[in-house]
């Protein structure tokens, strides 16, 4: 919660840097100019431009940080995806204020695209990067079961093994998710390490909108997944029963411990 509004504040006292109080030198770019180029610059426009981005994005984020203090996680996704859509915005449009890069008349001085393949290079790595982490994000949940143990794929994947799995049991709600930690959160679909208010620390990959849940723990982390539909999930929560149980069965017991 005070992190997003901890960094709703930062852009609101940037963008007044910048737009009212004309600190110029904080715009990237401008301070390494020379005193040449830098006159040509439209400084008063650009600093407006970069006020209204940080002014808007901080209100976002405050209002992150209230859904959040509210136990309403469903801004966050469309908060990032604006900050994502907005920053391209002002990377293109900022360039319309360099008078060194266009004229008066907003065409192109000759000698002046290859200025542009930076900032239009950073947008398409970043549009292809972020469809890619989205596509992948949204995907279901893909297991393995492995003679070793259970393989679940993927960016936060690992492979659990049947010794180590303990505590297996279905859910049909998922506890409370106070923040992503270091994850992807894509509409329903969540993957990573997220920090819950019953369990601490947890390590998901679910559609949040296609209950039950698979929980088991392992390792001292708590782990819960889904698969694409509940026939699914049942049917993996059968065979990962069906596994441990096993395990469990030709353990060595005490006896055969002291021979």
């Amino acid at each position: 919660m005070w992190l997003y509004i901890i960094i709703g504040l930062f852009f609101i006292v940037m963008g007044l840097a910048v737009h009212v109080f004309k600190w110029y030198f904080l715009i990237s770019g401008y301070n390494t100019m020379s005193k040449e180029k830098k006159a040509n610059v439209d400084t008063e426009g650009l600093g407006r431009l970069m006020g209204l981005y940080s002014y808007i994005n901080g209100s976002v984020f405050i209002v992150v940080g209230v859904l959040q203090a509210l136990d309403l996680k469903q801004g966050l996704t469309g908060a990032l995806a604006f900050f994502g859509i907005s920053t391209i915005y002002l990377l293109i449009k900022a360039q319309k204020y360099d008078g060194n890069i266009y004229d008066r008349d907003g065409k192109l001085r000759k000698g002046a695209g290859k200025q542009l393949i930076l900032p239009y290079g950073i947008i398409v790595v970043t549009l292809v990067s972020v469809a890619v982490l989205m596509y992948f994000s949204s995907q279901a949940t893909k297991v393995t079961i492995l003679e070793e143990g259970l393989k679940i794929h993927g960016m936060y994947g690992d492979v659990y093994t049947w010794e180590n799995i303990e505590a297996v049991k279905l859910i049909e709600a998922l506890p409370a998710i106070e923040m992503r930690t270091n994850g992807s959160a894509v509409g329903s679909n969540l993957k990573g390490h997220f920090k819950t208010k019953e369990l601490g620390k947890v390590k998901l990959f679910v559609d949040t909108q296609k209950p039950p849940f698979i929980y088991f723990e392992a390792d001292d982390r708590v782990v819960i997944f889904n698969m694409k539909n509940a026939d699914e999930t049942q049917e993996i929560m059968g065979e990962i029963s069906r596994r441990t149980e096993q395990g469990k069965a030709i353990a060595p017991g005490p006896a055969d411990l002291d021979g």
